[in-house]
């Protein structure tokens, strides 16, 4: 296998972390030195040659390869195993409909959220359970982190450069969650998205922070959704009314007693559809009189239909809570959701660009 990439010698591993940190390499924390050997690792497990372009950015026609792809997911911490998620999340980012360059380059400060379905999960040691928005396991923690890593050095979104963003949300340095299908009887992200059953696959979306709500008095499905829906009202004030995917992860306290009186995923969706929406007046309620016009009674909802709802079981085992994901900007940019899996019978597209 032949690398195209520069080679960079260094006395130890202090020298390594100095030389990336000093050329704007990383996200501010340490890395794993990007080895040929381990370059070589992830491109051969994931069965992709090196000069393989696996797209271009729209925008600015910057070109995606599996090299540097593969530099960059070392980087982050990821084994062999966990590149073929890197390469597919990637992939699908780069799909027209998620606006990457939007996305990265807004004031919105968006981070890329990634789900995690299918059998993969088991074989990388994905956990959907304790902390599943934190630092649950190795293998979301250093994926995320990939594509981040991915996102500065191949497409030199930089603070300050092409990322824009006022303030940015701790999801910038990892926000992947493994969905706990082993525990739920729901259909599976990917499955409510069209993935065959039992595939392994990724969702991206543009997405702001995760909002947490609690509801640990009632049983009733509609009174414990209420309580996401008002999240998503709160949302449509105080940031965009613009609709979008919207993201709710929900626990197994709170999934229990939704799927003890039977409610579906697809029931979950339609119910908060109708209840997450609210008149262009009530921006008045926070500052923005000046924008509501005579437009006062239009009604907006915060999803466009209820498909755009993406219904996560993840968390914990116990206690009363949930998050909303909230869109970027809803209306611009839509989740993308793809197979894990390579086209080993293809020859590599055409145009292909030479790494550095």
């Amino acid at each position: 296998m032949q690398l195209a990439s520069r080679l960079h010698r260094a006395d130890d591993i202090a020298a390594v972390q100095e030389l990336y940190h000093a050329n704007g390499w990383t996200d501010g924390l340490p890395i794993v030195p990007p080895t040929q050997a381990s370059v070589e690792a992830c491109l051969e497990w994931a069965m992709i040659p090196p000069d393989q372009l696996l797209g271009i950015e729209p925008v600015r026609a910057q070109p995606v390869t599996a090299e540097k792809l593969a530099i960059n997911a070392v980087m982050a911490g990821c084994l062999p195993m966990h590149f073929p998620i890197v390469v597919t999340a990637v992939t699908a980012m780069l799909d027209a409909k998620f606006l990457l360059h939007g996305a990265t380059a807004s004031t919105g400060g968006c981070a890329v959220f990634v789900v995690l379905n299918g059998p993969i999960r088991h074989e990388i040691g994905a956990s959907g359970g304790f902390n599943a928005l934190g630092n649950s396991d190795r293998a979301t923690a250093v994926i995320g982190r990939a594509l981040r890593l991915a996102l500065i050095n191949i497409l030199d979104v930089r603070p300050g450069g092409i990322d824009r963003s006022t303030l940015g949300h701790p999801g910038k340095f990892s926000y992947c969650v493994a969905e706990d299908e082993d525990d739920s009887p729901w259909q599976s992200v990917a499955s409510q998205r069209g993935m065959p059953p039992g595939a392994s696959a990724v969702t991206v979306m543009a997405a702001g922070a995760p909002r947490q709500i609690m509801n640990e008095w009632t049983t009733q499905p509609k009174e414990i959704l209420e309580t996401f829906a008002a999240e998503m009202r709160a949302n449509l004030r105080h940031y965009s009314l613009h609709p979008g995917n919207y993201a709710l992860v929900i626990p197994t306290q709170l999934r229990d007693h939704l799927q003890t009186a039977g409610w579906s995923k697809t029931d979950v969706a339609a119910f908060i559809h109708q209840r997450a929406r609210i008149p262009r007046r009530e921006w008045a309620d926070v500052g923005k009189a000046a924008v509501v016009r005579d437009r006062g009674d239009t009604i907006y909802p915060a999803l466009p239909s209820s498909d755009h709802l993406l219904v996560v079981a993840a968390g914990g085992p116990a206690g009363g809570f949930g998050a909303v994901i909230p869109p970027w900007l809803g209306h611009k940019s839509r989740a993308v959701t793809m197979p894990v899996g390579v086209c080993v019978d293809c020859e590599p597209p055409n145009g292909r660009a030479d790494p550095e």
